[in-house]
């Protein structure tokens, strides 16, 4: 085993890896880690696996609509600058890039906080003429106010949000995520939005518990995480992966279950779990067309293009900034 340099960078994720986790840990109630510490090497290989099992058909359902409709896309908003927010592989990013280069050149600029979904992304585009990519390990807001400080001086910006990433957030945080979007865009400027649709539950539910328990290891590689970098003592064997539909909030949540009364340990303190106690984990919230279109036009997008996947499940909405 050799040891790594500590990078200030890397020191600064961990202090607030730390924080955050003793945040969300001792709060009165319900316990909780925030979802973006999902995404470590482990992480970001688990997620990508994620996406090509047969239970997750999001990823399959928004390729789809890309293959079908990209060329569309590219004539509605003939982008010079194209800036995604979590762009994971880039694989579905593609097929809209290539459709956007057959007009012209394109800077293409990738915000991710995993250093290796970005590794990914600049193999995936690698070689694909007349694409000069950028890439930015950062939050999704802080990237992009980077992001557009590089933008072309006289071509449009369409910036990515794929997947289900806007489901992360409840509703007032993604009208807060949507303005900031909209804040930092130029009128004329256009917003690619993907979006999961409300579907029966079993079916919710599968999606987020496949059989191959790939989504139970992601999940509890975020405790693997806190032992790793957080020097925690988890024992991963005495928690479970849990999924549930709230269908007041149409989230489909995650949670880790502890299975015993048992006590894990951080450098300066302690957590006690009651046998039964969760950590929630991540929420991702479904979609009717009709929220969609009055989430995006609250926060100052006219829709441009709708197109949703021919079995119903999953939306890409293209707005544009008013």
């Amino acid at each position: 085993m050799s040891l790594q340099p500590c990078t200030a960078a890397a020191t600064s994720t961990a202090t607030a890896f730390a924080s955050e986790a003793r945040a969300g840990l001792t709060r009165s109630g319900q316990k909780s880690l925030p979802p973006r510490y999902f995404y470590d090497a482990l992480g970001s290989t688990l997620f990508e696996a994620i996406t090509q099992l047969p239970e997750y058909g999001l990823s399959r359902a928004e390729r789809r609509l890309f293959q079908a409709h990209a060329a569309q896309l590219a004539e509605l908003a003939p982008a010079a600058s194209v800036i995604e927010l979590g762009s994971g592989s880039a694989a579905k990013t593609a097929l809209l890039l290539r459709a956007l280069l057959r007009q012209r050149t394109v800077s293409y600029c990738a915000i991710d906080v995993s250093a290796a979904a970005l590794e990914m992304t600049r193999q995936e585009l690698a070689g694909l003429p007349g694409l000069h990519v950028r890439t930015v390990e950062s939050e999704y807001l802080t990237g992009l106010d980077t992001a557009m400080q590089a933008r072309i001086a006289h071509g449009s910006t369409l910036v990515l949000l794929l997947g289900s990433s806007l489901g992360n957030l409840d509703f007032g945080a993604s009208v807060r995520f949507l303005r900031h979007v909209r804040g930092a865009l130029h009128p004329g400027d256009h917003l690619l939005l993907g979006a999961d649709l409300i579907k029966p539950e079993a079916q919710l539910l599968a999606a987020y518990d496949d059989a191959q328990g790939v989504t139970a290891a992601f999940n509890l590689n975020l405790l693997a995480r806190m032992n790793r970098e957080l020097g925690c003592d988890f024992r991963l064997t005495q928690f479970r992966h849990r999924v549930r539909f709230n269908r007041d909030t149409q989230d489909v949540e995650m949670h880790l279950e502890s299975l015993i009364d048992q006590s894990v340990h951080f450098a300066d303190f302690a957590i006690a779990f009651r046998a039964g106690e969760t950590i929630h984990t991540e929420s991702s919230h479904k979609y009717s067309l009709t929220e969609l279109d009055r989430l995006a036009g609250n926060c100052s997008f006219r829709s441009a293009a709708r197109w949703v996947d021919a079995e119903g499940q999953f939306a890409s909405y293209l707005g544009v900034a008013v």
